[in-house]
Formats: C-alpha cells, structure tokens, sequence
C-alpha cells in the first residue's frame, strides 16, 4: 500500500443501541467531540456542517516524539489524543487528529520565536517538506478507527528578504503552524508544486473522516 495513504477499521460499525437514536441534527445519533485546539480542524469541521464540540487533550506530544519514527508520529499522537479525552467520555465519538512535517527525515515542530520561524524557513528552501495528517476516532476508551495520508510540498528557493517580508505579514499567525505556514494564505507562495490532498495539508484528512462518521450513523447517508 502507498505510504500516502493507510486506513485502518479496527472494530465493527456501532451497536444496535445507537441505531436510529437522534440527539443531534443533521443524523448525529451521540455527541462528537474533537479532541485538538487547531483552529484550521475546526473549521473544516464547521464549514462540513458537522456539530460537535472541542476538548482538547493533554497528551504529552514532545515525549512521543522523541521515541517515534517521524512517518509514525502523527498516526500515534491522533490515537492517544483520542483516547486521552475518551476515557472521560464513555458514550461519546471522540476525534483525535495531528499533523507532522519532516525535512529530509528531521521532523520539525511549531516555531517558538521568530527567528526560529525564519531558520526553519531557510532549511525548507529548496527541498521537498513532507506533510502527514492522521486522524483517529475512539469511543469507550477503543480506538475504532484510523487513517494516515502524507502529502510532499515542494519548497521553492526562498530568498532572505522574501522570508523577511513573509514573516512581517504572517507572524504571529504562523506561530501556531507546524511548517510556518497557511496553505490558505500567503502560505501558499512558498511551494512550486504541491502532491496530496488540500484538507491533509490543512490538518486533517476530512473525507476519509466523514466517511467513517457515516458508516458509524453518526451522518446521514
């Protein structure tokens, strides 16, 4: 199977019990929560005009980092971020998502200053930035169900007064972004060509998702 694309369905859809049984609008059969801060997630959540509501977790991201393998970090952190709020949740679907970005095998985290943003931005010039979205959902404590796509954006030659200029406009928003950028913004004009999928690229694989949400009734088909 491609590295750009795994999904695993580790459990059957839901129970008899939740068959039919509307609390929400728009088919929600129990409440969803999304367990993650990101803005950009909860948005493409939003603009879905899936209803739910956000907790997020308090997993320890920099100690697994330092123990996985980059192309297993975000997979990892979307299952315990799941599971971190679903064990406090027992009837509720529980969204657990992270991304990550590695450069020749480096992985990279979010810029703490601005001279970092603009250090990174300088290592990136040039080379190809590897993107990987996980998402997972859990109930009861169980991750039901996984997948992982990876998306490469190739950074074009960056020069310092472009960076310079860039980081003027986009900082501090950019401070919250694993790869110092927002794809739907000015973003964008880092990279001369793009392979994978927009919403990986923005933080999370959101059809593959609303897929599983549908299979689970917790959308309408």
């Amino acid at each position: 199977m491609s590295d750009r694309l795994r999904t695993a369905r580790l459990s059957p859809s839901p129970d008899w019990r939740y068959a039919g049984h509307s609390v929400f609008p728009q088919g929600y059969a129990v409440p969803l929560i999304l367990a993650s801060a990101s803005s950009s997630r909860r948005a493409m959540l939003e603009a879905a005009g899936v209803p739910f509501s956000v907790q997020p977790s308090s997993v320890d991201e920099t100690q697994m980092k330092l123990r996985l393998d980059p192309t297993e970090i975000a997979l990892e952190l979307a299952k315990a971020k799941a599971l971190n709020v679903s064990g406090s949740h027992a009837g509720d679907w529980v969204i657990g998502s992270d991304s990550v970005v590695s450069v020749e095998g480096r992985v990279f985290d979010k810029p703490r200053s601005l001279d970092e943003a603009a250090e990174h931005l300088r290592l990136f010039s040039g080379k190809t930035m590897r993107l990987t979205s996980a998402v997972a959902l859990a109930r009861g404590g169980q991750i039901d169900w996984v997948h992982e796509e990876t998306a490469d954006l190739h950074v074009r030659p960056l020069s310092n007064a472009f960076i310079a200029d860039y980081l003027s406009e986009e900082w501090p928003a950019v401070s919250f972004c694993v790869g110092v950028f927002r794809i739907e913004g000015r973003g964008v004009q880092l990279f001369n060509r793009v392979e994978g999928s927009h919403f990986t690229i923005l933080g999370m694989p959101l059809l593959p998702l609303l897929s599983a949400l549908r299979q689970r009734d917790q959308l309408s088909e």
